[in-house]
């Protein structure tokens, strides 16, 4: 399917969707995704024009988009996501994050996604975005030569977007171009993608500010886990060793959170004409301390239903947007 100004000409409002990444921390996501898609009450694919995701977010934005609904997401997370982030080394959890993307998406390619889509992942030498996209009228140049998703599978597309080094290795596609580009997670440009997606709306798809609407979800944001030491702790070794491994933990989600605050106030100030929905709420509670490598089933259903939660008190906004 070819998207070009002319095809979408009186289509009013343009929806988008945006997706955070955040690992496991997508789960909060898809408690707010799943009260939306109970309001529209059809699968998102039918109902956003585009769908932007950046890391866990690539991952729910590919599917929504293939026509999947967000409880079959629910559940392939539930029997993915705690065997990648458990996973010990950096090798351990690119084996178990390319199982997930092959065993889901296996040869898919672009061509079959049934509505726009951008998934972003950040070249590693250049240092430069690279957005996979399905339709030339998303190209902002090189139209000729335009191929969906560079000629990649959605497999390949995904596991760059999530491979947040050092945690992950480099992810390396080789593009229809015939050139190999290696790639890490595309939170290190925009871990909220709402600008790329903007761009894209405004520019090749030529839309009116007043006809597109936002809806911009994060994945929440909450205390980070702090190992509790006791005076006598046979395993307060252990501990001490945990602790230090979570600095770097810390240290990424830092950086990955400045980025989507820095895109939000962006988008504020540079879009403040386009209706937005952004919905991304803060936790202070200790027990709700978490990081992107969550593994704990009953701690990530939690998340979910914070998620839930946080769509109750932009419900009736949203029914405006979307219905």
């Amino acid at each position: 399917m070819t998207q070009t100004p002319e095809s979408i000409e009186g289509v009013k409002p343009y929806r988008i969707l945006c997706l955070d990444g955040g690992g496991a921390k997508g789960f909060y996501t898809l408690g707010v995704l799943r009260e939306i898609e109970g309001l529209v009450k059809q699968p998102l694919c039918e109902r956003f024009d585009l769908i932007f995701g950046t890391s866990t977010g690539a991952i729910i934005a590919a599917l929504l988009a293939l026509g999947y609904d967000v409880e079959e997401v629910h559940q392939l997370y539930k029997a993915h996501v705690p065997t990648v982030m458990q996973s010990r080394s950096p090798a351990d959890k690119s084996r178990a994050l390319q199982k997930l993307a092959d065993d889901i998406f296996r040869d898919t390619k672009f061509d079959a996604v049934k509505t726009g889509i951008g998934i972003v992942a950040t070249k590693w030498v250049v240092e430069k975005p690279m957005v996979f996209k399905a339709h030339i009228g998303q190209a902002h140049g090189r139209i000729g030569t335009f191929a969906p998703g560079f000629g990649c599978t959605i497999s390949d597309a995904v596991q760059a977007s999530c491979s947040a080094y050092p945690f992950f290795l480099r992810k390396v596609v080789h593009t229809a171009a015939g050139d190999d580009v290696e790639l890490i997670d595309g939170g290190y440009c925009a871990n909220n993608p709402t600008l790329y997606a903007l761009a894209d709306a405004v520019g090749p798809l030529q839309l009116a500010r007043k006809d597109i609407r936002l809806v911009s979800l994060g994945v929440g944001v909450y205390p980070d886990p702090k190992p509790k030491f006791k005076l006598g702790d046979p395993l307060g070794s252990l501990k001490m060793i945990l602790a230090k491994n979570l600095l770097p933990v810390q240290l990424l989600q830092k950086t990955l959170e400045i980025n989507t605050q820095s895109m939000e106030q962006l988008r504020a100030i540079l879009f403040k004409d386009v209706p937005t929905i952004r919905i991304s709420d803060v936790f202070e509670q200790p027990e709700m301390a978490t990081d992107l490598l969550e593994h704990d089933l009953a701690k990530l259903n939690i998340l979910r239903q914070r998620g839930s939660e946080s769509f109750a008190s932009r419900e009736q906004t949203l029914r405006d947007f979307l219905l």
